[in-house]
């Protein structure tokens, strides 16, 4: 995969949305460039979640607007938002477990308009970004947790997006397959993706965001560089606890 050109941006515009009455995301305001990743973080009931999925499109805000560009895709379903380069990766598993590592890239590649050479030159080349050379026959079923995080990620780059949106990326996965999805995330930057992570596995997202936002009480409550955010006492004493810290090995494997 070739380095991305341009800068385009994600965003939201204070989006909000309320459940029963209860008000859940309160004018939240986000937005991710090309080649950085952004987390969207806070505790549980927070309305991370709903904002996330109200950037994915799952959720249609109330009021505020979700731009691409600039322009408008609020209303957009999210096969279209893919199409215009914003692909998403869901938490629950997505890879088909009877076929090969090969037919489950193979499946998406067909959708597109490409000659046999191309399908496999593209199929040749996510493999090998991935790191799925020794299993690209291996069957779905057979797979780790991290290997299957692995080919979905695959999948969602198929149609070459400018901006992935994870979510908990590095649920149920050991910590060596977390340090190697930490690097492809590292390498999807550097080529010029923008993502967004969500995940409660907030060391893990931290080593590898450039920023994050911190959700609380459904508002942006801080956003900053992983650093300032993990020397806030208040962001300590709402979300990370006063004990929290960053592990060493994060800092020297996870290229950010």
């Amino acid at each position: 995969m070739q380095p991305r050109t341009g800068a385009r941006t994600l965003q939201t515009v204070e989006i909000s949305k309320s459940y029963n009455g209860r008000r859940v995301v309160d004018n939240v305001t986000v937005r991710v460039e090309q080649g950085e990743v952004v987390g969207l973080l806070g505790p549980n009931g927070a309305g991370k979640t709903t904002s996330f999925y109200i950037i994915v499109g799952l959720i249609s805000p109330e009021s505020g607007e979700v731009l691409l560009d600039e322009e408008p895709i609020t209303e957009l379903p999210m096969y279209l938002r893919a199409r215009r380069g914003v692909s998403y990766l869901p938490q629950e598993p997505s890879v088909f477990r009877k076929l090969s590592v090969e037919d489950n890239l193979m499946a998406i590649l067909q959708t597109l308009r490409l000659d046999s050479r191309e399908r496999r030159e593209r199929l040749n080349v996510l493999i090998e970004d991935l790191g799925l050379e020794t299993v690209r026959h291996s069957k779905g079923y057979m797979l780790s947790g991290g290997e299957r995080r692995r080919v979905e990620i695959a999948r969602s780059l198929v149609l070459q997006p400018d901006f992935i949106l994870l979510d908990e990326p590095f649920s149920g996965i050991d910590p060596i397959q977390v340090l190697e999805l930490q690097r492809i995330i590292g390498d999807l930057k550097r080529k010029g993706i923008g993502i967004l992570v969500t995940d409660h596995n907030v060391r893990e997202t931290l080593a590898v965001t450039d920023r994050a936002y911190i959700i609380s009480s459904g508002r942006i409550f801080r956003a900053g560089s992983p650093e300032s955010l993990g020397n806030d006492p208040e962001v300590r004493r709402i979300y990370l606890g006063e004990n929290f810290y960053f592990p060493p090995v994060y800092a020297s494997e996870a290229e950010r």
